[in-house]
C-alpha cells in the first residue's frame, strides 16, 4: 500500500499539479485510512491485496470512528480524497472498481464567520509596535491580512516580486494554483515598505516574510503571532488570521456596501455560493441596527 500512496501522490503532483497544501491534505487523509487498515487487518503495513478487500461497509465503519472526533467538514473532505485515491488505483488497473464511489458525504455544518468589529481591527492594526525585524514583519502581516483578505497560505507563499507596491497590488497563487491579483491598501503598503527597508530591498525570489532563522515563516507561527499581539492590543476574544480574512470580507459588505461579485473576485472565491454566507452576517447587523433604532422594535 506503500508503493500505492508513492504513485498516487506522484499523479497528483505531475498529473494534477495541485499545490504543497493540497499534496499534504491528501497525504494525510490517505494515511489515516493505511493506519485504519493496518488495525483492522492487524498488520503492520498493508499490501494491495488489503486494499482490494475493502468494500464500502469498511469503508463507512472508518468515517464512522472518524466522525466521532472530526467535524463534518473534515470528514467530508476526506471522503473526497478516498473517492480519489481509489479512483486513480482503478484507473491503474490495481483494483477493478471504487468502493468510495457511492459513499455519502455527511451534509455540512452551517458555519456563520466571526469576524473582529471594525473597532477591534483599528485597535489591532494601530497599536504601537516596535522598529525591529520581527515586530516590522507582524505588523506588515496584519496590514496585509487585513487589507487584502489573503488566505494564511497565500500569504506565507507570497515572495518579494509578488508585490507591486508602485501599483499597490498583490499578485496571489490561491487554491488549485489560481491566480489573481488583488489590491493593496496605503496602510498596508507603507507597513511593507518599512518591513523590506530594514531587510535591504530583498531580491524579488525570495520569500516576502521570513522567520527568526531566514526561511519562509510558516502558517502555524502567523497564527502564534496573531494570537500574542491580540492580548497585547487588549482584545479579549481569540481569533485566527482566516479571523482577519472574514473581517476584510464582511466590512467591505456591511460597512463599505461593496458588491458580493467584487467580493468574490477578491477572496477568490470559485463559486459565489461560498460568498453568500456573508449576506447573513450583513443581515444580522442589519436587523440589529434595526432593533436598536426603529421605534416600534426598541424595549421600553
Amino acid at each position: 500500500m506503500i508503493e500505492c500512496i508513492a504513485r498516487f501522490e506522484r499523479y497528483l503532483q505531475l498529473e494534477r499539479d495541485l499545490s504543497i497544501h493540497t499534496l499534504k491534505a491528501y497525504r494525510r487523509d490517505i494515511e489515516g485510512l493505511r493506519r485504519f487498515l493496518s488495525e483492522f487487518f492487524g498488520v503492520e503495513s498493508p499490501t494491495l491485496e488489503h486494499l482490494r478487500q475493502v468494500d464500502v461497509r469498511l469503508l463507512r465503519t472508518y468515517l464512522a470512528r472518524l466522525g466521532k472526533s472530526c467535524r463534518r467538514a473534515t470528514v467530508g473532505r476526506k471522503v473526497a480524497a478516498l473517492r480519489t485515491f481509489f479512483r486513480f488505483l482503478v484507473r491503474e488497473d490495481l483494483l477493478t472498481a471504487n468502493p468510495a464511489e457511492i459513499l455519502v458525504t455527511p451534509r455540512l455544518d452551517q458555519y456563520l464567520p466571526t469576524p473582529l468589529s471594525v473597532d477591534e481591527a483599528c485597535v489591532l492594526m494601530e497599536r504601537t509596535c516596535g522598529d525591529d525585524a520581527l515586530q516590522l514583519r507582524d505588523r506588515a502581516i496584519l496590514e496585509t491580512l487585513y487589507s487584502c483578505g489573503l488566505r494564511v497560505s497565500e500569504l506565507t507563499g507570497l515572495d518579494v516580486g509578488g508585490i507591486d507596491l508602485e501599483e499597490r497590488l498583490v499578485r496571489v497563487l490561491g487554491k488549485g494554483r489560481k491566480e489573481r491579483l488583488v489590491p493593496l491598501g496605503r496602510k498596508a503598503c507603507e507597513a511593507l515598505v518599512r518591513y523590506l527597508e530594514h531587510r535591504g530591498w530583498p531580491q524579488p525570489s525570495e520569500p516576502l516574510f521570513l522567520n527568526h532563522r531566514g526561511g519562509r515563516l510558516t502558517s502555524r507561527s502567523v497564527e502564534r503571532n496573531l494570537k500574542k499581539q491580540l492580548i497585547q492590543a487588549g482584545i479579549a476574544r481569540d481569533a485566527t488570521p482566516h479571523s482577519l480574512r472574514h473581517s476584510f470580507a464582511t466590512h467591505l459588505l456591511v460597512e463599505g456596501g461593496a458588491d458580493l461579485r467584487a467580493i468574490q473576485e477578491l477572496l477568490g472565491h470559485a463559486s459565489l455560493s461560498t460568498t453568500q454566507k456573508y449576506t447573513k452576517v450583513s443581515v444580522d447587523h442589519l436587523l440589529a441596527v434595526y432593533d436598536q433604532a426603529h421605534p416600534r422594535s426598541r424595549k421600553k
